[in-house]
C-alpha cells in the first residue's frame, strides 16, 4: 500500500496490527511508525519490528496518511486535543479504543475528518483475530474497504454499523475469554476423569479450534454438525441431554449481553 500509517499507542492490540501489516507485506517497516511513552512497549516496537517510536502524537500524525488511536479508552480525548491541529480531511483516523464512538472523534477535532472504528481481538497476534469496522460521518466506502482489507490480514474482517458495536463486543471483542474459560472447564472435566491436565487442556483446546474451522470452512450449521457428529442413543447424544436441560444457553445469553451493556456505558460516559 502506497501510504504511511502511525500508530499512538504500541500496546499488545496495537503491536499485533502491525506485525501483521509487515507481515503480509501490506506496508514495510519504513512506513509504520509509533508513538509509546511506555519505555517497555517503545522498545519492543524498535526491536520486534524495526520500526520509528517517538514520544510525541503531533509526530505520527504529521508523518502518516493513516492515524491508528490505540491508547486507552481514557487517554483518547487528551490524544485527540492534541493531534487536532494536525490532522485534516486527507487523513484517515482509525480508532481501536472500546467505548470510544465515531462521533466523539469527530467532535473532539471539530474537522470533516474520514474516522473507522473497528472492534478487533486479540488472536489477532496469531492471524486468527475477528475485526469489525464501521465508519463516521465523513468517512466514504473507499475508505472502509481500505480498513477492511488491512484488518483481513490479521484474520477474519467484516463491516458493521456502529449501532452494533456493543453486540459485537459480546460475541467477539471480549469473546476470546469466554472461550477460553468453556476450553479450561472442559480440560477440568478431563482431569477430575484421571486425565493430566496439560493433556486435557490440549484436547479441549485442539478440539475447540477444529470445530471452529468445521463451521468456518463446511458452511454448515452448528446445528447440522451437532446432528452429525451425534448417534442415537450413543455418547456424544449423552452429553448433549446435558447440556439441552442445563442452564447453559441463559448462561451465555447473560454473559455477552452484560459484556454489551458495559460497552455501551463506557460510550455514553465517554461522551459526558
Amino acid at each position: 500500500m502506497n501510504k504511511t500509517t502511525g500508530f499512538i499507542g504500541a500496546g499488545k492490540m496495537a503491536s499485533a496490527i502491525i506485525k501483521g501489516l509487515i507481515d503480509s507485506s501490506l506496508f514495510t517497516k519504513d512506513q509504520i511508525s509509533a508513538c509509546e511513552i511506555n519505555e517497555t512497549n517503545a522498545k519492543k516496537a524498535r526491536e520486534e519490528f524495526g520500526i520509528k517510536v517517538c514520544e510525541q502524537p503531533d509526530e505520527i500524525v504529521k508523518n502518516s496518511d493513516i492515524i491508528f488511536i490505540a491508547t486507552k479508552p481514557f487517554a483518547v480525548k487528551e490524544v485527540l486535543k492534541k493531534i487536532k491541529p494536525f490532522v485534516n480531511k486527507n487523513k484517515v483516523i482509525i480508532s481501536i479504543a472500546a467505548g470510544i464512538s465515531t462521533r466523539l472523534i469527530e467532535t473532539v477535532l471539530e474537522k470533516e475528518i474520514p474516522v473507522i472504528k473497528v472492534m478487533p481481538n486479540t488472536p489477532a497476534l496469531l492471524g486468527e483475530g475477528m475485526s469489525a469496522l464501521c465508519k463516521g460521518s465523513f468517512a466514504d466506502e473507499k475508505t472502509l474497504d481500505m480498513a477492511v482489507d488491512m484488518f483481513s490480514k490479521l484474520g477474519k474482517a467484516v463491516k458493521c454499523e456502529e449501532k452494533d458495536i456493543d453486540a459485537i463486543t459480546g460475541v467477539s471483542g471480549s469473546g476470546p475469554a469466554f472461550y477460553y474459560y468453556l476450553i479450561n472447564e472442559i480440560a477440568r472435566a478431563g482431569e477430575k476423569l484421571g486425565l493430566d491436565y496439560r493433556t486435557a487442556l490440549t484436547l479441549s483446546a485442539q478440539t475447540a479450534l477444529g470445530a471452529a474451522k468445521m463451521i468456518l470452512e463446511t458452511g454448515m450449521t452448528p446445528e447440522e454438525l451437532i446432528t452429525n457428529v451425534t448417534t442415537p442413543g450413543g455418547t456424544t447424544a449423552e452429553g448433549n441431554k446435558v447440556l439441552n436441560e442445563s442452564d447453559i444457553s441463559k448462561v451465555l445469553y447473560e454473559t455477552v449481553l452484560k459484556t454489551a451493556e458495559k460497552s455501551a456505558l463506557m460510550a455514553k460516559t465517554s461522551e459526558q
